[in-house]
């Protein structure tokens, strides 16, 4: 895999979270994505056999608005790799049915918004690390995270997805902070993929 190779799976990957399939579209181009492309976070020996992605049933009931309210302050995540220590600034925080969810901005080059999460599922049906619902440097417009007028957001949690991380260990990626930690459950979205190291 080389930087063009990245290069190509962002600009897939901003494709399909902007493209106008449903769900099931859009799971079924990732899985394809996940097992074809140089990019693919899966190691490389598990592409050939992959079966797909797991994912919750789909819930209409997972699509929420929430109020924003403001925040401030700034905080450091050690990625554990070459992206070293990274400054998240706080936008807002969204009120939603499952807890305060912190909006963070990517205090680096060109910025994004990044909201990640752990529930009450993490380490047992999902990612122990925690999901991600948008991280727009890697080009997750539109379908987690939509900003709506009035100061709120949609949330659609039947688009959480795991960091690269959960797939194999040459990954480094920021989880959620404390703040982003809910106790409550969100089954939704992708389950924990069965990695064969483990």
């Amino acid at each position: 895999m080389d930087d063009l190779d990245v290069l190509d799976w962002r600009e897939r990957t901003a494709a399909l979270y902007l493209s106008d399939t449903d769900l099931a579209g859009f799971q079924a181009a990732r899985d394809e994505l996940f097992r074809s492309h140089p990019a693919s976070p899966l190691p490389a020996a598990d592409r050939a056999g992959f079966p797909g992605l797991g994912w919750f049933p789909p819930d209409p009931g997972a699509v929420v608005e929430a109020p924003l309210r403001p925040a401030s302050g700034t905080e450091t995540i050690d990625t554990g790799g070459p992206d070293g220590v990274v400054s998240y600034r706080r936008v807002a925080v969204a009120e939603t049915p499952w807890g305060p969810l912190t909006v963070w901005w990517i205090e680096a080059y060109g910025g994004g918004l990044f909201v990640p999460v752990r529930d009450g599922t993490s380490g047992r049906e999902t990612y122990g690390g925690g999901r991600y619902l948008t991280d727009t440097v890697k080009g997750t417009f539109g379908r987690g995270l939509t900003v709506l007028p009035g100061h709120r957001v949609r949330l659609d949690a039947n688009y959480l997805y795991n960091p690269s991380c959960a797939y194999d260990d040459t990954w480094a990626c920021p989880l959620a902070p404390p703040e982003n930690r809910l106790a409550t459950p969100i089954r939704a979205g992708e389950l924990v993929y069965p990695r064969r190291d483990r």
